[in-house]
Parts: C-alpha cells; sequence; structure tokens
C-alpha cells in the first residue's frame, strides 16, 4: 500500500491549506475584550477574561463551540448558520428531561476546537456562526409551544440561515417542519434517524413526541413517501404508529436492514426516497437511534440501535446532497453518564456541517495550493 493513499497522511496535508485568518481576529478581539493577562503569564496572547473560548477550553461558553451570541434577532441576516434550542419536554412520555438537552450540547462543546482532522473542515473558517440561544417555550401548553416553535424557525428560514435546532423531545420535528414548509416551493424529504417511527396520531389525547411524524406528513408539501426512517427497531413500538407508516407510503429502516445490505447501499437508498421529486430535505436525529451502551442520556432508551461510528458514517453519506436544516433531539441530561450523549448529540451537528461544508452546500472551502491535489481529487481507495 502506498503510504500517500492514507487518508491520514492525506489530511495532514490538507490541513496546510486550511486558513487560520478568523482565529486569528478572534484572538485578537479577544485579547482587546478581555485585557491584558497578568504579567507572570508568557504567553500575551491570553486575555485576562477569556472570551469565546480562545483562550483555552477550561471552562463553558455556554454557546454552541463559543460562537456570539444573536443579541438582536432583526439583525440576523447574512451568517451561514444560527443554532438555537427549543427546550421543550412537555412532550415526553415517561422519562423527561429533555429541556435540558439545548444546555448539555451546548456546554460541551468547551472542549471542541471546531477542527475535523478526518474531513479537513474549520467550522471557524468555513462558517459564520451564531447562537440564538432558546425559543422561549410555555411547559404547560404543547400547541402553544408549537406555535413558538413553527414561528421561531419560520423566521431562521425567512432570513435564509442554515438553522440547527437542540431539543427538547421529538414532538418538536412537527413544528419544526411546519415552520419550514412556506419556504420550500415544492417537497420536504425528511430523513428520520430513530429506534422509533414517532408515527401515532395522539398520545393521552395529546400530540406529543411519538407523533411529530403523522402531522408532519400531513403537511401538503412534506408527504410521507420522501419520509425515510433509519434504525427503526426494538421491543418498545407503537404498533399504530407502524400501520400509519405502512398505510401512509413511508419507508422504515431497521438495524437488521443496515446490517444487511451495509451503509453505503441504505444511504443510496435513503437518498433516492428522500429526494424523489422534492426540492430540499431536513435532518432529524433523535438520539435514542444509538444503543444506549453509547448514549444512555435519553428519554426511551432502546438497546440494539446503531454503533455511533455507523450512526456518523451515515451521516456523512445522506448529508453530502444538501439540507434545508436540522435538529437534534431526545438528549436529556440527567439521565447521561459523564456527558456522553451530550458528546455525541454535539459531534452529529458538527459532522453534518463540516460534510455540508466539505461538499459545496454550506459556507465555503479554502482553495487548494497550485499544484496540490484536493481531498476530493485524492482517492479513497488504496493502491493495489
Amino acid at each position: 500500500m502506498n503510504r500517500d493513499s492514507l487518508s491520514g497522511v492525506r489530511m495532514g496535508h490538507a490541513e496546510a491549506r486550511v486558513p487560520t485568518k478568523e482565529r486569528e481576529e478572534r484572538r485578537r478581539q479577544a485579547l482587546e475584550w478581555g485585557l491584558e493577562s497578568a504579567w507572570s503569564i508568557t504567553d500575551r496572547t491570553i486575555p485576562l477574561f477569556n472570551r469565546n473560548g480562545v483562550a483555552g477550553k477550561f471552562s463553558s461558553s455556554q454557546t454552541f463551540l463559543g460562537v456570539p451570541v444573536q443579541q438582536d434577532m432583526r439583525a440576523l441576516d447574512g451568517q451561514d448558520v444560527v443554532f438555537v434550542g427549543a427546550p421543550l419536554d412537555a412532550g415526553t412520555t415517561y422519562r423527561s428531561g429533555t429541556r435540558f438537552g439545548p444546555s448539555g450540547i451546548r456546554a460541551v462543546t468547551s472542549l471542541s476546537l471546531g477542527y475535523s482532522f478526518e474531513l479537513g473542515v474549520d467550522l471557524y473558517e468555513s462558517l459564520r456562526m451564531v447562537d440564538a440561544g432558546d425559543i422561549s417555550i410555555i411547559p404547560a401548553n404543547i400547541e402553544k409551544s408549537f406555535d413558538q416553535i413553527d414561528k421561531a424557525v419560520a423566521f431562521l428560514h425567512e432570513r435564509e440561515v442554515f438553522p440547527v435546532i437542540f431539543g427538547g423531545d421529538h414532538s418538536i420535528g412537527y413544528p419544526d417542519i411546519r415552520g419550514l414548509a412556506p419556504y420550500v416551493d415544492g417537497n420536504i424529504g425528511i430523513i428520520h434517524f430513530d429506534r422509533h417511527p414517532d408515527m401515532g396520531e395522539m398520545t393521552l389525547d395529546e400530540r406529543m413526541h411519538g407523533t411529530p411524524f403523522f402531522h408532519a406528513t400531513n403537511i401538503p408539501n412534506a408527504p410521507p413517501s420522501n419520509l425515510v426512517q433509519i434504525g427503526i427497531g426494538g421491543w418498545n413500538m407503537n404498533r399504530q404508529g407502524v400501520k400509519n407508516v405502512r398505510e401512509r407510503g413511508a419507508t422504515s429502516i431497521t438495524v437488521g436492514d443496515i446490517d444487511r445490505w451495509g451503509l453505503d447501499r441504505i444511504a443510496e437508498i435513503a437518498l433516492e426516497l428522500a429526494w424523489k421529486d422534492a426540492k430540499a430535505v431536513f435532518l432529524s436525529f433523535d438520539i435514542d437511534v444509538l444503543d444506549p451502551a453509547f448514549a444512555p442520556g435519553t428519554g426511551t432508551p432502546e438497546p440494539g440501535g446503531l454503533l455511533p461510528r455507523e450512526a456518523l458514517r451515515l451521516l456523512e453519506l445522506v448529508t453530502r446532497e444538501g439540507l434545508a436544516g436540522m435538529e437534534v433531539v431526545e438528549v436529556a441530561p440527567p439521565y447521561d453518564v459523564a456527558d456522553t450523549t451530550s458528546m455525541l448529540g454535539a459531534r452529529v451537528v458538527m459532522d453534518v456541517l463540516g460534510v455540508l461544508v466539505k461538499n459545496g452546500k454550506l459556507g465555503r472551502m479554502p482553495a487548494a495550493e497550485a499544484g496540490e491535489p484536493s481531498d476530493r481529487e485524492a482517492s479513497d481507495e488504496p493502491s493495489r
């Protein structure tokens, strides 16, 4: 095997093509705003007061990846990505706690430097990102909360900024699609990672976290034929929801299907169905699609789910054609162990953004130096 065929070698070369301009500006601004450090500090780029996490990740910035807070929502314009929380758990049916999901996901990103060696993407250099905080939820009224989420998500789409929505339980999938629908001139496809189909009509007489895609696929331009569910299975299954999947013509793909057909073929099927006659695709990622050995911090854990490596590879394959937005739901920090589930939720977001950047669907990638092959040009196949 040729050494240059190794991804690690190629991505080591690719790092030289990733600029540092934005990082340097962040550091300069942090030093200006945060004041000079004490006389005993040798590294004079370290500010006295840590701003945006540029002086290290010892403490949480409380925004996703330490990006700036979007204080005035009227000024949201021209950014690439906006992070927003929907801290709702009124739609849970057993173990509540997903209202703490947005803060849990944000907090663990104090550990991240925003650069992926494997993708060759630096999110700070490629994307203009802001954090809009959380949508105001009405805890005692799920329908009013849906209206709040719908209006907030619609506002983000109106401003043409890519929304990353942190749940919250999976009931937010319905208002997330409802907020997107008026801004897509054609059909919307939905790629839905989950252990459960979430296609029941009602739970205990309410639209709850087992029902979002029954109601989302009632929206005229979000037909069930464009809904693809990946990872479905286990023993906690609503039979009415299964019936609705069958009768409406949505597609459920089980973990067994993934084992039988392989990740690449499953991704091909998902893309074919989600994009058929559609103008946009929305990604809904329920963290309980992962085996609870890896993601225990969730309200409805189901053993036998995907391994993190499988899920991340599938995400790379199914999102490279582009997305209109995404949600990560059902992260419930009260049940987590060592922040594992929150870290996986954050990793899903960073990986998807990195894949979108790498494939020219969001933000911008630095140009390759003259005479140096880009990562796209380099073969992923080992030499024989």
